[in-house]
C-alpha cells in the first residue's frame, strides 16, 4: 500500500540559540533542508518548495542575518550558522535530513558535516566550493562590508547581481532580477557584514571531502563565475561516489535561472541515492 503524504504548510518564527529564526515547513516524508546563498533569503527556494513538498517535508530557513530572521550586531561564523540549522531541526523533532546548500549554504553544510555528520542523510552542494578564500578574496569581502556600511544593501545588490545571474538572465528576465534585488535589499547591514566575516574566516574544506560518506550530489551552473565548474569537479573527484551535474546556460544561482533542470537533478538524486 502506497501512503500519500499529507500536505501541510507553515511559515513560523521560533527562538533558536538566542535569536529568532524564520522558516517554512511544508509537506511530509523525508526531510529536505535548504540553506540559501549570500546575501539572499529562503524565498530563493520557492520553485524547489513547489516541486518537492508533495513528496517530501521541505524546510527552508532564513539564516541569521537574512530575511525575517534576526540580524544581531555581533560576530558571525559558519559553525554558528550550522548550530542554528541543527537547533531548528531539534525544535522540529527532525533527527536526520538531506541538506541542500547553494554557495554560502554549501559552506555552511561543510561546517555542519564536520560537527553533525550523524544528522546528514545526504548532501546537495550547489554552486559552492571547498577552498578557503585567498588573501585577495578576504580583502574583497572586507571591502564589500565597508560598502554595505557606507552605502547600504542596495549598493550590495548592484555589486552582486552581475555575479549571481548570467547576462542573458539580466537582460531577459526582469522579474527574476527584481526578486534577487529585493532579497538582497531586504537584509540588514549587520547581517551582510557578519556573513562576509564568516565566509572570509571559513577554513579550507578540501581535506574534509574524502571523509564525506553520505550520498552527495554536486550541481553547478556552466556560467558560474564565483564558483566555476572546475571547483565543482574538484569536489566530485574527491567525495567518494559523488554525482556531478553541470547546468547549461546557468550562472551562480542555477536553481533560480534553470529551476526545471536543477529540480530534475535533485529529484534523480533523491530517487537513486537517499531511499
Amino acid at each position: 500500500m502506497v501512503r500519500t503524504p499529507q500536505l501541510t504548510e507553515r511559515t513560523v518564527h521560533t527562538q533558536v540559540n538566542g535569536i529568532t529564526l524564520a522558516y517554512n515547513d511544508r509537506g511530509s516524508g523525508l526531510p529536505i533542508v535548504f540553506c540559501h546563498a549570500f546575501p539572499l533569503n529562503r524565498t530563493m527556494w520557492a520553485e524547489q518548495e513547489k516541486a518537492f513538498s508533495s513528496q517530501f517535508r521541505v524546510v527552508t530557513i532564513d539564516l541569521r542575518g537574512h530575511g525575517e530572521s534576526d540580524a544581531p550586531l555581533w560576530r558571525y561564523t559558519l559553525d554558528q550558522a550550522a548550530d542554528d540549522v541543527i537547533g531548528l531541526l531539534d525544535h522540529l523533532s527532525i533527527r536526520e535530513a538531506v541538506f541542500v546548500g547553494l554557495s554560502m549554504g554549501g559552506y555552511i553544510l561543510f561546517a555542519l558535516y564536520r560537527k553533525y555528520a550523524d544528522r546528514v542523510k545526504g548532501l546537495v552542494l550547489a554552486d559552492t566550493r571547498a577552498q578557503a578564500d585567498t588573501a585577495e578574496g578576504k580583502q574583497a569581502r572586507f571591502q564589500m562590508a565597508q560598502t554595505a556600511y557606507q552605502k547600504g544593501p542596495s549598493a550590495i545588490a548592484d555589486i552582486m547581481i552581475p555575479k549571481l545571474l548570467s547576462p542573458a538572465t539580466v537582460q531577459t528576465k526582469p522579474e527574476l532580477v527584481r526578486h534577487v534585488r529585493a532579497m538582497i535589499e531586504g537584509n540588514q547591514i549587520s547581517g551582510i557584514a557578519g556573513d562576509l566575516m564568516a565566509m572570509a574566516e571559513r577554513p579550507d574544506s578540501i581535506t574534509l571531502l574524502k571523509h564525506i560518506t553520505c550520498p552527495t550530489q554536486i550541481i553547478v551552473g556552466e556560467l558560474d563565475l564565483p564558483t566555476p565548474p572546475a571547483d565543482a569537479q574538484l569536489m566530485a573527484d574527491r567525495i567518494p561516489g559523488a554525482r556531478l551535474t553541470i547546468i547549461p546556460a546557468a550562472a551562480h544561482l542555477s536553481n533560480l535561472e534553470k529551476p526545471d533542470i536543477f529540480n530534475n537533478a535533485v529529484r534523480e538524486f533523491f530517487g537513486n541515492e537517499t531511499r
